[in-house]
């Protein structure tokens, strides 16, 4: 496990951003770590691991130390992996923290839930709420109307048009689902 080299951090910084926008400081440098004996909580870094990137307190890093790379299975939590091309894909695992720090939401109605989590895109006619100011390609947290976090994708028409469109136009994009637990659990 190793640290990110600048242009993988950039990559990532970039992904993030597109979801959390100016929040992207709160997962970076104002979350405190609470894990471990240490009085000094420490911070979370990021770190990579055979093209897995790992959202983690310095504190198990330093733990972590101890154990051959070979034998290091996951360390913290996977919010990403980099593709045989060099691109960085955010993985369903990051969804808690997106969700936490989301600039754009989406709010499902409890009937377009299963279909979104069938791996499916947000029509219009399923969302419940969301929020000002959306721009088209923009990154969107999908949730139900209870504040559980689904999922998130790319919206695919900004808020103004959602209101003119008809009710089977797509508005968000799918990127990932939670879902995936069950249709991809080789993978993950």
């Amino acid at each position: 496990m190793r640290p990110l080299d600048e242009k993988e951090t950039t990559q990532v910084f970039n992904k993030l951003h597109k979801f959390v926008g100016g929040n992207l400081k709160n997962i970076v440098l104002d979350n405190q770590s609470h894990e471990g004996p240490d009085s000094n909580p420490g911070r979370y870094c990021f770190r990579l691991q055979k093209n897995r990137v790992y959202y983690v307190s310095e504190s198990l890093v330093r733990r972590a130390t101890n154990i051959k790379r070979e034998k290091l299975v996951s360390l913290g939590t996977q919010i990403g992996k980099f593709t045989q091309a060099g691109k960085f894909h955010l993985t369903i695992q990051s969804l808690n923290l997106l969700a936490a720090n989301a600039k754009h939401k989406v709010w499902l109605k409890p009937t377009s839930e299963m279909s979104f989590l069938y791996g499916n895109s947000v029509l219009k006619g399923g969302v419940g709420r969301i929020t000002e100011n959306i721009q088209v390609n923009d990154g969107v947290v999908v949730f139900s109307m209870a504040d559980v976090p689904l999922g998130f994708g790319d919206a695919a028409k900004s808020t103004v048009d959602c209101r003119k469109m008809d009710p089977n136009g797509i508005v968000v994009h799918r990127h990932a689902d939670i879902g995936e637990y069950l249709r991809m659990e080789d993978e993950l």
